[in-house]
């Protein structure tokens, strides 16, 4: 054979492999067939196999381990792309993605799963003791309380530390703004009943937390979905030629580091967005819940604070900060809050007194900054040690999204990986994911998962990672093994 043919052949074999590599038939770390081997296999010389190998070598892709053999070199500085925005469908979609959050909401009733899939702070990060303590010395000191009701709006003293708070805000709202809720969820269904009816639509960000998609599917509303930045949040000029062109009710939008994203709305966006709905005369629901998460330390403005006539609804709650568990919330909802109050009242009636009582005087202490800051710089750390495992475990092509705040990443693999796939495959291996076509009312982002990074790094949480990334790559090949044998 002569020189040219040779050098042919080694070309194609190392393209061959390099092309396993490329597209996570082989993944860092695994053993390439040996020379002997893959000399056989291919009906090639032994020497053309390791001038092959010596070319991979070179271009960075495979390592030689003496005594061991050649394997695919693990990348030292992985580079993470942002996700991609959506694409802007005019057409109002009825939902449907209930069934999908089914295997999620069972997860977290089992502790030995790796909690990757629910939006959640580990109990070790938040003032949980604290908090019960002031519940415990409450209901000795005062035996009754809780025996009545309190009605809407709610218990005082947590109102007027709510307005307190919300000149760190940006705001100025007075303790007769708020309604008190039975957590954030309360607060948004309370939102969409005051605005809307069975039947409308509304305009809301996608992909976006699937439990709001479920309030939707629930009151028989119609999604029409704006795409929304990874970085810069709900696409405004979308959200205007939707208004434009199709009848809107309300607009529903997380502003401020928003679920699954992360996104954060800059100030002159925000103002924006008030002023475009000023102009079609609708309101905004504005889930407010990860506002004071902030890594750097500050405190965006809601939304709220653009607003000059009262027709932004703000919702939030101390399930993300303090104790989910609790089911704190509230609602300021402007010049629907009268309304408020009474759908409050023929929904729940009122909220649990003592848990409002052990926040108020939580907040009243002084303690709740403090917490912050280590909470802030806790997330912070933790979610740049997910993204750094995931860029270094996952398969090549995937792109996930770098947040300013809050605690989740939205991770997009390659288009061969089936996201509800993983999610099952991970539940057999004992690790909880959310699938990303529940956090779409089109069922959009099949290829997506939202990872939780609540949860301090260790090396448990170490291994599930590195097993979601072997999962990944399982699926790439057998989807390989697939399209070969057509």
């Amino acid at each position: 054979m002569g020189t040219s043919a040779e050098a042919l052949l080694f070309h194609r074999v190392a393209g061959d492999v390099a092309s396993l590599i490329e597209r996570g038939a082989l993944r860092p770390g695994d053993r390439l067939p040996s020379i002997r081997r893959l000399s056989r296999e291919r009906r090639v010389s032994i020497a053309t196999v390791l001038a092959a190998y010596t070319k991979l070598e070179h271009d960075g892709l495979v390592e030689a381990r003496a005594k061991s053999g050649h394997f695919v070199r693990r990348p030292v500085e992985p580079v993470i792309m942002p996700p991609r925005k959506p694409r802007l469908a005019l057409a109002p979609a009825r939902v449907s993605v209930s069934s999908g959050v089914a295997a999620l909401v069972n997860s977290m009733r089992d502790p030995a799963v790796v909690p990757l899939g629910a939006a959640a702070v580990a109990p070790e990060l938040l003032p949980i003791r604290a908090l019960n303590r002031i519940l415990s010395s409450l209901a000795r000191e005062l035996s009754t309380a809780g025996a009545a009701y309190d009605p809407p709006p709610g218990l005082q003293s947590l109102r007027r530390q709510l307005a307190r708070r919300s000149l760190t805000w940006g705001t100025a709202l007075d303790e007769d703004d708020f309604v008190t809720t039975i957590g954030a969820m309360e607060a948004l269904h309370l939102a969409l009943r005051a605005t809307t009816r069975p039947g409308d639509a509304i305009a809301i960000a996608t992909p976006t937390y699937f439990g709001l998609l479920q309030l939707a599917e629930e009151m028989n509303l119609r999604v029409i979905e704006v795409p929304t930045h990874p970085g810069t949040g709900l696409d405004i000029d979308a959200l205007e030629v939707v208004l434009s062109q199709a009848p809107v009710k309300a607009c529903l939008a997380v502003t401020t580091f928003d679920n699954p994203l992360g996104a954060l709305m800059s100030d002159e966006n925000k103002n924006r967005l008030v002023r475009l709905l000023d102009k079609h005369d609708l309101p905004l629901i504005e889930d407010d819940i990860y506002g004071d998460l902030s890594f750097d330390g500050s405190r965006p403005r809601p939304a709220k604070a653009f607003d000059r006539d009262g027709r932004v609804l703000l919702c939030g709650s101390i399930s993300k900060t303090m104790a989910a568990g609790y089911r704190v919330g509230w609602i300021s909802a402007g010049r629907y809050h009268a309304t408020i109050e009474r759908l409050k009242f023929s929904q729940s009636v009122s909220s649990p007194t003592l848990m409002q009582m052990t926040v108020a005087e939580y907040l009243d202490s002084g303690a709740y900054d403090r917490h912050l800051r280590h909470l802030r710089a806790a997330l912070a750390s933790q979610v740049q040690r997910y993204r750094a495992a995931i860029a270094t475990s996952f398969p090549p092509g995937t792109w996930v999204s770098e947040p300013k705040g809050g605690f989740v990443l939205w991770v997009e693999l390659p288009s061969e990986v089936s996201a509800l796939k993983l999610q099952s495959e991970a539940l057999a291996n004992g690790i909880a994911i959310a699938p990303g076509p529940i956090f779409s009312a089109r069922q959009r982002y099949s290829s997506s998962i939202r990872i939780t990074c609540g949860t301090p790094w260790s090396a448990r949480m170490e291994r599930a990672i590195s097993k979601l990334g072997e999962l990944a790559y399982a699926e790439l090949r057998g989807d390989m093994r697939a399209a070969a044998g057509r």
